[in-house]
């Protein structure tokens, strides 16, 4: 099912651009991490596939013009 690619796909993304380079300290370190990266995943990091915008500039709900791509 395409849900399950592109759910691997940020998974790989969240691993090799955070997990991988950092140590945690505590589990608590690591949830807060991994809760600052998916911030900034959503809000900053620009994506190839939305035509280089962010999920956020894409799907957010007052957006009344929105980007289509296909996949």
């Amino acid at each position: 099912a395409i849900d399950n690619v592109m759910i691997e796909r940020l998974w790989r993304t969240l691993k090799y651009e955070e997990v991988y380079l950092k140590e945690y300290a505590s589990g608590a370190d690591c949830y807060q991490s991994l809760g600052e990266y998916l911030d900034y995943y959503d809000h900053r990091r620009r994506h190839q596939s939305l035509g280089r915008k962010t999920p956020w500039q894409v799907y957010r709900p007052d957006r009344s013009e929105r980007v289509k791509h296909s996949i």
